[in-house]
């Protein structure tokens, strides 16, 4: 029988073998005193040894700081677009605050022209002793208090006592509420009174605002009590 023949181009290589034992011996007999004299796998060994250390100094001296400050660029990055993304939510609701500021205004403008001025108080006085005496009521007492002075209006108490009847008295206190003024009763107490009559004790408020003047002398008093 013919042997195979090996075919042309290929050629077989042996691995080379490590001799475990003989690397074993060349590091337990080192002499750390000479190291030049070492063999060539432990001086190999020592050298990567170097150099890991060396990568692991420089890594805690320096890139460790460079990564804590880069954390801290990631979370100040983070906070800057927070604040964008608030800022932006502000600037698109800012129309409609601006919108409600305006009917905040138009409503406070209205209520305020409900309060006369100083000089149609009297007027406005006259206008409740009517709607008593057009209700058949008898005034007992009509007598205006001080003016209560408040941030940009005054409050001048009434008191009034008045004689009639029950549903006399709630058709009073109706005209009072449709005065194109603001006027508010309070206080009030119903006894019986002489004849079957009833009697009314009552505190009737109204108010005005203050004029540029008067406003400029309660923030001027203002400030000087709190100093």
């Amino acid at each position: 029988m013919k042997k195979p023949s090996m075919m042309p181009g290929k050629a077989k290589f042996a691995l080379p073998k490590i001799d475990f034992q003989a690397i074993a011996d060349d590091f337990r007999y080192l002499n750390p005193n000479d190291p030049g004299a070492w063999p060539l796998i432990p001086k190999l060994t020592m050298l990567l040894g170097l150099f890991a250390a060396l990568l692991l100094a420089g890594w805690w001296f320096l890139w460790s700081d460079q990564l804590a400050e880069l954390e801290g660029k990631q979370k100040e990055e983070e906070t800057l677009k927070q604040q964008y993304l608030d800022k932006k939510r502000q600037a698109v609701n800012l129309d409609l605050h601006i919108e409600q500021l305006a009917e905040i205004d138009r409503s406070f403008g209205a209520l305020l022209k409900q309060l006369p001025n100083k000089s149609e108080i009297e007027a406005l006085l006259i206008e409740v002793n009517q709607a008593g005496l057009g209700r058949g009521l008898q005034f007992e007492l009509f007598r205006p208090g001080g003016e209560q002075v408040r941030d940009f209006y005054a409050e001048l108490p009434i008191a009034v006592k008045i004689n009639g009847g029950y549903h006399d008295f709630g058709a009073f206190a109706a005209d009072i509420a449709k005065l194109p003024r603001i006027v508010t009763l309070n206080n009030i107490s119903i006894v019986p009174g002489k004849d079957g009559v009833l009697a009314l004790d009552a505190t009737t408020k109204t108010f005005r605002y203050l004029d540029e003047e008067e406003v400029a002398r309660q923030k001027k008093a203002a400030q000087g009590a709190k100093k």
